[in-house]
């Protein structure tokens, strides 16, 4: 008995159950990572997602497994215990991190915001990303507090801080309004949702769409390709058009300046036929009327219908080029003119 339990203690049995508690770490590892890949097939996970889980996970099953190998083998240094175990936190963030982009992933890849009715999917994307930015926010935050309360020194004068901070934490807070606002108005634009990613807006006179929402801005991408960058505040407290808050579909409008002897039923013959040879119309609005008069015109309004705005942008300008070619080609006495009369002068 004496002699067995002397070979437990040998050098060789240590190494062994140090090298089985890898292995054994190893094996989990190997086989939640198999787990996350069934998944993939399932929810659509994207492949870089589940290759971030990777290394992530190998630590984490790592250093769990070198604590009952420290154990068995005695070494409690203080620092070699406090070394892992911020190490673990870390890990363990770096791994929640990727869980959140894990899944994300898995649900925004169950909708397609490149269809034409997107309002769903628009929805999603721009509730998915801005909490996982806030999870992020927190799981970080956390990990840094939990790291620093292994230090009995630092968690002293942090206690010591708090107690001490009232003054300090007015001034702070009176200096970090406007960013905790705009967080605020983040998180209400999420919640809320007055824009979502991929509407069309006019902010500050400019069509665009919402590329990016975070928690402080929002980025629009201009239709020329610029990027305006304005805070999540402005969403919330100055007015601004929204042309895909409940639908994509969209009206748009063509005006033509025509002479008073123009026959309207030439133009709505016209529209019609330009409306039937072309994708862009989506079938349902087809329209002119007489909008208004000016002394010397009469002004024709064309509205039609398209499945979104930037086809109807599209549609408006070939409506708008067709029916002045039609007024070209088949009636160029209707265009816009001046009219000069001279009356016979009265006889002496």
């Amino acid at each position: 008995m004496k002699n067995w339990l002397e070979s437990l203690q040998s050098p060789y049995y240590e190494a062994l159950i140090v090298l089985l508690s890898l292995v054994a770490g190893t094996l989990v590892a190997i086989v939640a990572f198999y787990l996350v890949k069934r998944a993939k097939k399932i929810y659509k996970i994207d492949e870089n997602a589940i290759k971030g889980l990777r290394k992530p996970l190998f630590t984490v099953i790592l250093l769990l497994s070198l604590g009952p190998a420290l154990d068995y083998l005695q070494l409690h240094l203080s620092w070699l215990d406090r070394s892992r175990q911020v190490l673990l936190i870390f890990a363990g963030a770096w791994l929640l991190v990727q869980f959140v982009a894990l899944g994300r992933s898995a649900l925004i890849n169950q909708f397609d915001i490149t269809a034409g009715d997107n309002l769903k999917a628009r929805k999603v994307f721009t509730q998915v990303r801005v909490f996982e930015r806030v999870a992020i926010v927190l799981i970080v935050v956390i990990a840094l507090g939990l790291a620093l309360m292994t230090f009995e020194s630092i968690r002293q004068i942090g206690i010591s801080l708090l107690t001490s901070a009232g003054i300090a934490g007015i001034i702070v807070g009176l200096a970090a309004q406007k960013l905790i606002g705009n967080i605020l108005a983040g998180l209400q634009i999420a919640i809320t949702q007055p824009i979502r990613i991929d509407d069309v807006v006019i902010v500050e006179g400019e069509w665009g769409r919402i590329e990016e929402i975070t928690l402080t801005y929002v980025v629009v991408n201009i239709w020329d390709k610029r990027r305006l960058v304005v805070p999540s505040t402005y969403f919330i407290e100055k007015p601004f058009q929204n042309w895909t808050r409940t639908t994509s579909e969209i009206l748009g409008t063509v005006f033509i300046h025509t002479d008073y002897r123009m026959p309207v039923d030439e133009l709505r013959a016209e529209l019609t036929s330009i409306l039937l040879n072309t994708a862009l119309w989506d079938g349902k609005v087809n329209v002119v009327q007489v909008t208004g008069c000016t002394q010397t015109t009469m002004e024709v309004r064309a509205l039609v219908s398209a499945v979104n705005s930037g086809t109807a942008w599209d549609l408006r300008v070939l409506v708008r080029e067709k029916l002045v070619e039609f007024l070209q080609k088949n009636y160029p006495e209707m265009l816009p003119r001046t009219r000069v009369e001279i009356a016979d002068p009265k006889p002496r």
